[in-house]
């Protein structure tokens, strides 16, 4: 018996004087990467058409948002509104590469608001949308030369995807500014084409 008590307490002492292992390291988290205009539209358009199987795009646009890397074409988050016929409502989605007070991480749906055909932006089909962003910038920065190579600091770029009454498919508006009004140059490429359509 005592035999046995001193193999158990030798056991429990070898047990305790072991060094505990390390505890394994974690790879570092990836930093929010941007991504493109057309990337951000097929990570919502799933969740869009769930919400409704006749959805279908209105607009696209760029969200500048803190703490995601700038690159060119790209962004850290975007909106694509939708809308459906069928039920007579629009509704946007986002997708952002982080959480914060405006945009939520992932792909967020928004609240349905009312919405009627014969509006000035009229809804396009997926397929059109054949011109990334990337794409959009760099046509747009080669008939910009003038305005870019001007003394002083440039707006960020941003970019919007819609159909107006000024061209009769979908047009990036790649904008040097927040919004088309504001932006201090604007160049309007056709989204299906890529043709270079206008700068102003």
């Amino acid at each position: 018996m005592r035999f046995l008590l001193a193999i158990l307490l030798a056991g429990l002492l070898t047990g305790c004087s072991d060094d505990p292992k390390p505890a394994a390291k974690k790879a570092p988290a990836e930093p929010p990467a941007p991504i493109s205009g057309r990337q951000a539209f097929q990570y919502v358009y799933g969740s869009a058409r769930i919400w409704a199987a006749d959805a279908q795009p209105l607009t696209i646009r760029s969200i500048n948002v803190e703490g995601v890397k700038r690159e060119p074409g790209k962004a850290g988050a975007w909106e694509v509104v939708f809308v459906s016929e069928s039920n007579a409502n629009a509704r946007a989605y986002t997708w952002s590469a982080v959480e914060n007070e405006t945009v939520h991480q992932g792909v967020f749906p928004g609240s349905r608001q009312r919405w009627s055909p014969g509006g000035a932006e009229k809804p396009f089909v997926a397929t059109e949308i054949r011109v990334d962003t990337p794409e959009a910038l760099e046509i747009a920065t080669k008939a910009s030369e003038e305005f870019l190579q001007k003394p002083g600091t440039k707006p960020p770029v941003n970019f919007l995807l819609d159909v107006s009454g000024r061209f009769p498919g979908p047009t990036w508006k790649v904008m040097w500014g927040n919004t088309v009004s504001s932006a201090a140059y604007v160049v309007t490429v056709d989204g299906n084409s890529g043709k270079l359509l206008s700068k102003e």
